[in-house]
């Protein structure tokens, strides 16, 4: 009789359920969404160089709309103590989505660490708002339109053509959404920034499919304690 196999446990690390849906994407949406959502970025002239910023190096500073209204600075959320920063592509992207339910559930032990949290994408502040209020987010989403912010922190890329029709053809409709500039998105990352203005983690790859865990999140902050 052969000897029983255990059966794996789920993964429920944030990881896990993108990995999930990566295998299901192709099932669900078609060969082309397939495509696009696990393709990575290849040919992105821009892609696949290290991350400007690093651990050690300065934020950038940015003020920028929130969806809630007004705008956020990096220099109010550093007031009273540390930031998270996530650069995120836009509602249509799943792994983007997945990312943002994970950190609404890991909000409160991010505030209770005495940190902000605030997640960046290139979509018009209308667009963030839906999304905010499709997700019940309870930290403010940011409206990088034009992607200058994403730039200064060395994250923004030009999609490939044959990429930037593939998004045309699923209705993505990034000339909209995106504010006039349908072509430029930001790496997905994740910042740990301190009271002092210095980047503590950054994560950051060129594969998109890939996340900041919220456990990693909240032990940098831990280890600024």
């Amino acid at each position: 009789m052969p000897p029983k196999v255990p059966l794996e446990e789920p993964d429920d690390r944030l990881q896990g359920r993108v990995r999930v849906e990566v295998l299901g994407v192709g099932h669900r949406r078609g060969p082309l969404a397939a495509w696009v959502f696990t393709g990575g970025l290849p040919g992105c002239p821009s892609v696949g160089r290290p991350a400007d910023r690093r651990p050690g190096d300065r934020a950038p500073a940015f003020r920028l709309p929130s969806a809630a209204g007004g705008t956020v600075g990096l220099d109010e959320l550093l007031a009273d103590g540390p930031a998270v920063l996530t650069f995120y592509r836009g509602a249509w992207c799943p792994y983007c989505n997945l990312a943002l339910r994970a950190l609404r559930q890991s909000h409160a032990d991010i505030a209770a660490r005495g940190a902000r949290l605030v997640a960046v994408s290139p979509q018009v502040p209308d667009e963030s708002l839906s999304l905010s209020e499709r997700h019940a987010l309870a930290f403010d989403v940011l409206s990088d339109v034009g992607s200058g912010t994403a730039r200064r922190y060395g994250l923004a890329f030009d999609l490939p053509e044959d990429l930037a029709a593939a998004y045309d053809r699923l209705g993505f409709d990034l000339q909209r959404v995106n504010g006039g500039h349908p072509r430029t998105l930001p790496m997905p990352a994740t910042y740990v920034v301190d009271r002092a203005g210095t980047i503590r983690r950054a994560f950051v790859d060129t594969d998109y499919t890939a996340r900041a865990e919220p456990s990693d999140i909240l032990a940098a902050l831990d280890a600024l304690a």
